[in-house]
């Protein structure tokens, strides 16, 4: 396992390498870049700049340099000093952005978790138990509405009934008063206040499809000779499910690690643009938008690392739960 690890983290340094440059080319691919954005925003403000300001603001950002010039003083910042260079937009050093951001998401996005394995585990073992019954049904029936409904649109229907059903505030996850202000008890309770509107709509899909999943692996093990041998010994049913069948059927939820990490930059931006979250999704669609390639690319790169490391979790913790997978 450790050899395993080793080569894994090895193999990471060279992908990391290949994927930066390639976001970092597929940002400025686009015609222009954040000058000609900013321009025409300008413009659009019957605002005109002429072009020897356009030169000179392409000169302050260092868009007059060659790509690979501009990439290799990024990449090389990022390594030898962890600067991730300035926002053109924002003005402000992309690191701060960034990992101001990132609190905030972390949380939305293990609460988020938690909901969802609460609900699915338990829900997808009773449907699997019980197949075919009236329960079994109903919770399929309410698997598909999940699965069917745009979280945009459940998120649009759960802000009318938080305001005129329960009077409360909605968008954002902190009250005005809260959203500068240090971190207190007072904070936290605010933020709890505001957090279930954004985990219910986030963790009703992905309820719903790990329901799906837990009943159809879960239908596939109780089947198998193991667990009629386990039932033939006398077993209860309650340690037999647990021990053997469930066990098995959890590689699913232990494998969206993978996805779950850089879920926590680019996953629900609709959703948080909806509710005025303060995560990291919209920021790099703003990012993108304006052509603000230090910070995308900085975005871009910690979602792949993300990926890359959430794999290697996925891995390991999958080796660890299911003997049948492991390397010799």
């Amino acid at each position: 396992m450790a050899r395993f690890i080793l080569t894994r983290l090895l193999w990471m340094i060279p992908s990391l390498i290949v994927i930066s440059f390639l976001a970092f080319v597929l940002i400025q691919l686009p015609p222009g870049d954040f000058v000609t954005t900013y321009i025409a925003t300008l413009a659009s403000s019957n605002e005109v700049v002429d072009q020897a300001a356009a030169l000179a603001l392409r000169e302050r950002f260092g868009l007059d340099q060659p790509m690979l010039v501009q990439y290799f003083k990024w990449i090389i910042n990022i390594v030898t000093a962890g600067d991730f260079g300035m926002s053109f937009e924002w003005q402000q050093p992309v690191g701060e952005l960034i990992w101001e951001r990132m609190a905030l998401t972390l949380i939305l996005t293990f609460s988020t978790l938690i909901a969802t394995w609460g609900i699915a585990l338990p829900i997808g073992i009773f449907s699997a138990v019980k197949k075919y019954s009236i329960g079994d049904y109903i919770v399929t029936m309410f698997s598909f509405i999940g699965l069917a409904v745009p979280s945009f649109l459940l998120a649009l229907v759960l802000m009318y009934v938080a305001v005129v059903e329960f009077g409360q505030e909605v968008g954002g996850l902190f009250s005005d008063e809260y959203i500068q202000a240090p971190w207190s008890w007072g904070r936290v309770v605010d933020l709890i206040h505001h957090l279930w509107i954004p985990v219910i709509i986030l963790a009703i899909s992905g309820t719903a499809s790990l329901i799906r999943v837990m009943r159809a692996n879960m239908l596939d093990e109780l089947n198998k000779p193991y667990v009629t041998t386990a039932r033939a010994k006398g077993l209860s049913e309650f340690h037999l499910l647990m021990k053997y069948p469930v066990r098995v059927a959890l590689n699913p939820f232990i494998s969206t690690l993978a996805w779950l990490l850089p879920n926590l930059i680019s996953g629900s931006i609709i959703v948080a643009i909806v509710l005025n979250l303060p995560t990291a999704g919209p920021l790099l669609l703003q990012s993108l938008m304006s052509q603000d390639m230090y910070l995308a690319g900085a975005f871009v790169l910690l979602i792949c690392a993300l990926t890359l490391v959430g794999s290697l979790l996925s891995d390991i913790l999958l080796a660890l739960a299911d003997p049948r997978i492991r390397l010799e």
